[in-house]
């Protein structure tokens, strides 16, 4: 095999998938990390929410919604969910000086209770709804797709949109304010509480359109959200906790990692590489990348 062999048909192709790897990975870790940024909160059912929003978009699909209706649709039904979830069983032990600890296992019971949940109601085997957009597009001799180029897009136009609500308005301000110092930003008028409860509900919801996105590439089953879950919080903590530029840097940069070591060393150790870059992240520089929202 030649040099130009081996970029088009071996390096390239990896690449590719690296990154559409890299954008669901994102998608995922977003909520995760503006949670984290906002409320302090290890959102540990974060996951099961993602796989709510699968399941949610596999029944209605069912039903006969369309795709384009759901990714609309979907994370619209997350949302009170999510404002529940923040009221119900955040809120109680939020001021409680064991905080940290106390709402990492609520949510990890909330996150052991759906999966439960969705075993009983949908079943333990894997579903795949039908891909939105079948086909594939030739682009420089490399074949991709067509669904996973679209996902790539729309991941980049849903990272921007997000990062434009959070960083250049009035509502992305009182967040900011509110997750640097909310005594402060309390005492200037932000209604800290109900702040706190939509972006909690806003995290939800992204995780939800993550699930209704992601389905058709990685099918549907009770525990799908173990899976993006590890990397997702490995991303956030390489990214720094709470930022949505770190998340999309480290997402992309570590995707890329364990796309590109797999042609080179046996992919039973990508893993271990990516999580050890975590490892080295919290003892060496704990604050990650970029920092945290409202810090940075």
């Amino acid at each position: 095999m030649t040099a130009i062999d081996y970029l088009q048909f071996v390096l390239a192709p990896q690449v590719v998938n690296g990154l559409a790897l890299g954008v669901a990975v994102v998608l995922v870790a977003l909520g995760l990390t503006i949670i984290f940024g906002m409320l302090d909160v290890i959102n540990m059912s974060h996951g099961e929410f993602y796989a709510i929003g699968a399941y949610a978009a596999l029944a209605l699909g069912a039903a006969g919604i369309g795709f384009w209706f759901l990714l609309v649709l979907v994370p619209v039904l997350m949302v009170p969910l999510g404002m529940a979830a923040e009221r119900l069983l955040i809120r109680p032990v939020f001021d409680t000086k064991d905080r940290h600890v106390t709402t990492l296992l609520v949510t990890f019971g909330l996150g052991l209770i759906v999966e439960d949940v969705l075993k009983i109601i949908f079943g333990a085997n894997t579903q795949r709804p039908p891909t939105p957009i079948p086909g594939a597009t030739e682009i420089l001799g490399i074949i991709l797709p067509n669904y996973r180029l679209f996902l790539i897009l729309v991941g980049a136009a849903i990272v921007l949109a997000v990062a434009y609500v959070v960083y250049k308005t009035r509502l992305g301000a009182m967040v900011r304010a509110a997750a640097f110092d909310r005594n402060m930003a309390a005492s200037l008028g932000v209604p800290v509480s109900l702040v706190y409860a939509g972006t909690f509900a806003f995290g939800v919801g992204l995780a939800g359109l993550a699930g209704v996105l992601l389905a058709p590439i990685y099918s549907v089953f009770p525990t799908m959200g173990r899976d993006f879950i590890l990397l997702a919080f490995t991303v956030v903590i390489v990214g720094g906790m709470g930022s949505i530029w770190g998340a999309v840097v480290a997402g992309l940069l570590l995707t890329q990692v364990q796309a590109l070591a797999s042609l080179v060393i046996s992919p039973v150790w990508t893993d271990p590489i990516v999580f050890g870059t975590m490892v080295a992240f919290l003892v060496f520089r704990p604050q990650g990348l970029f920092g945290r929202l409202g810090h940075a």
